[in-house]
């Protein structure tokens, strides 16, 4: 089967996305196990570590999803003479152009969905060394600048800081929460200056009462202590 190449964007389907990742992880982490079988594949796609979220693919969703890959090129049936079943290895790093560095990123996007730097430098790992996180930086630049992106940037979860990235084969395989600040919960930097406006009003009070009562500014300390008209 000849390799298709990269001038319009592969798409995959949630199934395909987590078959594939299955694929990548297990010829990194048990390549003495690789290729595998649609057994395999089905207890690699549905393991309850390292995925999120967790599946009940059954059989023939895997084996539709393995058949898919094929179709596009992603994945290689192996027929080994005198095995009874049919195994499979992956060939994204061909068809996708990237290196194994960035494949492992993509697995693990694949795998568990948007990740910070840190995170993904962390669990990439397993699979292939990521020396710094500068090095697994240079990995997601290199995705995200390509002619046709394998993954994006994108904000933070809500209450943390740290920017996420996401893999764009199957960008809906995992929901992506919104990032609103509502009235209710102001964010810590605000709530800050809030407070210190607060404390500055009340010292300043303090100040105008200290004053007022030494120059005998009866009405003026009246007039601090009534509430603002209603407008």
């Amino acid at each position: 089967m000849p390799i298709p190449t990269l001038n319009r964007m592969i798409e995959l389907t949630a199934d395909e996305a987590r078959v594939l990742g299955v694929l990548v992880e297990k010829a990194q982490t048990t390549p003495e196990q690789y290729p595998l079988s649609l057994n395999a594949l089905v207890n690699g796609a549905n393991q309850k570590n390292n995925r999120d979220p967790v599946t009940e693919l059954d059989e023939n969703a895997v084996f539709s999803a393995v058949e898919s890959l094929r179709a596009k090129g992603l994945v290689v049936r192996v027929d080994q003479m005198g095995a009874r079943v049919s195994k499979y290895r992956h060939n994204a790093n061909e068809v996708l152009h990237v290196r194994t560095a960035e494949l492992v990123i993509l697995a693990e996007l694949m795998l568990r969905g948007p990740q910070t730097l840190g995170e993904l430098r962390a669990r990439a790992s397993r699979m292939h060394p990521l020396e710094s996180t500068e090095q697994a930086q240079g990995m997601l630049d290199a995705l995200m600048n390509r002619p046709e992106p394998l993954a994006k940037m994108i904000p933070p979860s809500p209450g943390t800081r740290a920017q996420r990235f996401v893999q764009l084969l199957c960008a809906d395989s995992h929901p992506i929460e919104a990032t609103t600040v509502t009235a209710e919960s102001p964010t810590g930097d605000f709530k800050e200056r809030i407070n210190r406006l607060e404390e500055q009003v009340r010292v300043l009070r303090q100040a105008v009462v200290q004053l007022a009562g030494s120059l005998g500014e009866s009405v003026l300390l009246e007039n601090l202590d009534q509430k603002p008209a209603d407008s």
